[in-house]
């Protein structure tokens, strides 16, 4: 299991949605080695359900997925990521570590190591899209938000783990 698990509920902002459920984030969660340690990413995430895996950075601009909750595995370096609008948490994230993002909940990038990289992966059958905040697509993703189910199982830990728990 992770060795550390944050949870929070953000507040919609009246530009970022966000969520009833809690955004984690998972200190330490996966060890990681090799030439490659973002295939260890790839691979726990398809184990467990979770898909469409790409390798990246996160934007610099404040976004949200209306369509899809998000998993991250950071592979390298470290970051620090503002979560749920401009009200939101800061959350330093580094190797190993993984964030769950409910669909809804904004993320952004405040500045990072010249080699951080994340996986990211979306459970099974979701796709994403990109929100900004703009009035105009807010009615639309209130409506998206609310349809996207939950997922099976944790990213990291299947059937068992922390996010089964909280989002509950």
């Amino acid at each position: 299991m992770a060795n550390e698990v944050s949870a929070h509920v953000l507040e919609d902002d009246g530009r970022i949605p966000n969520s009833k459920l809690p955004l984690l984030v998972y200190r330490a969660a996966v060890p990681l080695s090799g030439d490659d340690p973002a295939k260890v990413f790839e691979k726990q995430f398809k184990n467990n359900g979770w898909e469409g895996t790409w390798r990246d950075g996160i934007y610099s601009y404040h976004h949200y997925h209306s369509t899809a909750h998000e998993v991250l595995g950071v592979y390298a370096g470290e970051a620090k990521l503002q979560f749920g609008g401009e009200p939101g948490v800061v959350e330093t994230v580094r190797v190993g570590d993984v964030v769950i993002i409910p669909a809804g909940v904004g993320h952004k990038n405040l500045g990072a190591t010249h080699d951080f990289g994340v996986v990211g992966a979306y459970p099974k059958g979701q796709d994403y899209d990109m929100c900004y905040g703009k009035p105009e697509e807010r009615p639309r993703a209130i409506k998206n938000i609310e349809r996207v189910a939950k997922p099976e199982g944790d990213p990291v830990f299947g059937k068992s783990g922390p996010l089964v728990k909280h989002w509950t």
